[in-house]
C-alpha cells in the first residue's frame, strides 16, 4: 500500500522535473536552440498550431536558426508569430526559409531571464511539494483506516521526504545550470 503511494508520488515528481527541464530549455540563453521555439503557436488557417508542426527548425551555427515551413503559404503567419513572441527575434525571409540571427543578450535581458528561470523553478518546487502533500495525506488515511501500521506509515513518510528532497534538489540543479548558462558572456 505504502509502496504504491510512494511509486505514484515519485512518477508525478519525475514528471514535474521533466516539465521544469522543458521550461528551462525554452528560456533563451546565449546559444540558439530549437527548444526555444517550443511554446510558439502560429495562427494557421484560424487555429493556433505549434510551430514544430508547421516547420522544421535547425540550428546550423551557434547564433543562427533556420526555419523551413512545410507549407510555404504559412510563411507569413510563422514570421508574424516569431516577431510577436517574447524571444525578441527578427526573422528574415530569403524566399524558401526564414533565418533568425540571434542577437547578443544584454545584461538586463540576462537578468530578466534569470528571474524567469527562478520563477519556473519555484513553480516546479511547489508542484513537487504538492505531490508530497497528496501522498502524505494518503499515507495518513491508510494509517488511520488501519490498512497499515503506524511504524510503516512513519517509514513511508521518511521515504516520501527523501523523494521530495531528491526532486527539489534536481530542480535546483537545473536552475543552477540555467543561471550559469545565462550569465556567462
Amino acid at each position: 500500500m505504502i509502496d504504491e503511494i510512494l511509486l505514484e508520488a515519485e512518477e508525478n515528481m519525475d514528471r514535474a522535473v521533466e516539465v521544469a527541464k522543458d521550461n528551462f530549455a525554452s528560456i533563451r540563453s546565449g546559444q540558439a536552440s530549437a527548444a526555444m521555439f517550443a511554446n510558439i503557436a502560429v495562427d494557421y488557417y484560424g487555429a493556433p498550431t505549434p510551430l514544430q508542426q508547421l516547420a522544421s527548425i535547425t540550428v546550423p551555427e551557434a547564433r543562427t536558426v533556420v526555419i523551413s515551413p512545410y507549407d510555404v503559404s504559412a510563411k507569413k503567419e510563422i514570421e508574424s508569430a516569431l516577431r510577436n513572441s517574447d524571444l525578441g527575434v527578427n526573422p528574415s525571409d530569403d524566399g524558401k526559409v526564414l533565418r533568425i540571427n540571434m542577437p547578443q543578450l544584454t545584461e538586463e535581458r540576462r537578468r530578466d531571464y534569470v528571474k524567469l528561470a527562478k520563477t519556473r523553478a519555484e513553480e516546479a518546487r511547489v508542484t513537487v511539494r504538492n505531490m508530497r502533500r497528496k501522498a502524505k495525506d494518503q499515507i495518513d488515511a491508510a494509517v488511520k483506516d488501519g490498512e497499515v501500521g503506524e511504524d510503516e506509515g512513519t517509514r513511508g513518510e521518511k521515504d516520501l521526504d527523501a523523494l521530495t528532497k531528491k526532486h527539489v534538489d534536481a530542480v535546483d540543479a537545473l536552475l543552477a545550470h540555467k543561471e550559469s548558462e545565462l550569465l556567462e558572456v
